[in-house]
């Protein structure tokens, strides 16, 4: 019997091609490069996201415009045979230089770039009426964004939180947003400024009529959205306001849950790049070196100690009783004894942190008796 024919197999699907402002080739090269590195590059949003080909889905790196200082025109002295075109762009923590194989390219990058961080169509570049018009759609595109969402400096704070974070942390900026005072729908701005060494803050009044924010200042200015608030500060200062930005908090040691073998609790474990493993846990004890077993002949020769229990940090307030058990069984009264090491039970009366270990040896000669006695007296 004929199987059935099963049916072809399609393609496998692939990613969405992300959408962009602007793409093209780019040449980039950061503080950390020694030479430049080409991209396909495309402009996100406030971002410049970087792909090793115009066919890749997944972004190798990323630029944060939100941290844009201003552009730079780059005088290349290089080879006579470069005629590649160069600028730089400064952001708050790094300068990026580019690389582009055309003026044509460079204005359009540069032109895009204060587009969508401006919010306004460059008027000192050397470019067409079809560039403008198509810069115009982005601006567009990016004011409708910005208007569906919160500013990054908008911050749940009171008025005393606000004034702390600028003055703690002002790398990230001097100005932000917060709720207003009267509980209703309005928005307080504020701002820190140095002047002849002296801070100077200000706070401002945002008031919601309808859709629209109206500034609250001697000739009232109205926004369609916060972002557009965020704007007007920026552009009237000529940008000494800078949004206020709080770089994320990143772990500087690799963590990680792991489970105690002994009493299966769950504890936060520490790894270690030193080392091939992961370092100990914390607090944890680390196991006294064997007892060496003297060896006179074949005969004498006696199975080697196994290694005596992990003692706890004594800084824990852990008690460590060490007793001989009277009640063991022995097999020769003149040549055996019974070592008992008993851990002991943590304040509140918590199960024990590990099982009683009764050993049991055979043989021992009066030097290693007295060799155990030594160690017995070093625990206590």
């Amino acid at each position: 019997m004929a199987s059935a024919l099963s049916p072809p197999r399609g393609p496998k699907p692939k990613g969405v091609p992300p959408s962009h402002y602007y793409e093209s080739f780019l040449e980039k090269k950061g503080p950390c490069d020694q030479d430049y590195r080409k991209f396909w590059a495309g402009l996100q949003g406030l971002a410049i996201c970087f792909y090793n080909s115009n066919r890749d889905v997944q972004v190798l790196e990323k630029l944060d415009l939100r941290l844009f200082s201003k552009l730079k025109d780059e005088t290349w002295w290089g080879s006579s045979r470069d005629t590649s075109y160069h600028f730089s762009l400064v952001l708050r923590d790094q300068e990026v230089k580019f690389k582009v194989e055309s003026l044509e390219s460079c204005e359009m990058w540069k032109g895009f770039i204060l587009t969508v961080v401006e919010l306004r169509v460059p008027s000192n570049l050397t470019l067409l009426p079809g560039h403008l018009y198509m810069m115009a759609e982005v601006l567009a595109k990016e004011e409708a964004r910005r208007a569906a969402e919160v500013p990054w400096c908008f911050l749940q704070v009171s008025r005393l939180e606000a004034q702390l974070l600028l003055e703690r942390y002002p790398e990230c900026g001097n100005l932000l947003l917060r709720p207003g005072g009267d509980g209703k729908d309005s928005v307080s701005v504020t701002t820190r400024q140095i002047l002849n060494g002296a801070p100077v803050v200000k706070h401002y009044k945002v008031k919601r009529k309808g859709p629209k924010y109206v500034i609250d200042v001697e000739d009232p200015f109205s926004c369609p959205s916060l972002e557009a608030v965020v704007n007007y500060f920026v552009t009237q200062t000529k940008r000494a306001l800078v949004p206020f930005l709080m770089e994320e908090d990143y772990e500087k040691v690799l963590g990680f849950v792991d489970s105690d073998r002994e009493n299966g609790e769950s504890v936060w474990a520490v790894s270690s790049s030193r080392g091939s493993g992961p370092a100990p846990h914390t607090n944890v004890p680390k196991p006294l070196p064997p007892v060496p077993v003297p060896v006179s002949s074949q005969e004498d020769r006696l199975p080697p100690l196994p290694p005596l229990p992990q003692l706890p940090d004594q800084d824990e307030n852990y008690v460590t009783p060490i007793e001989d058990s009277l009640a063991a069984e022995y097999m020769n009264h003149d040549d055996l004894k019974a070592i008992t090491s008993v851990w002991a039970r943590k304040p509140g009366g918590s199960s024990p942190q590990a099982p009683s270990l009764v050993t049991r040896l055979g043989d021992i000669t009066a030097e290693l008796e007295e060799k155990l006695q030594k160690r017995r007296a070093l625990e206590h």
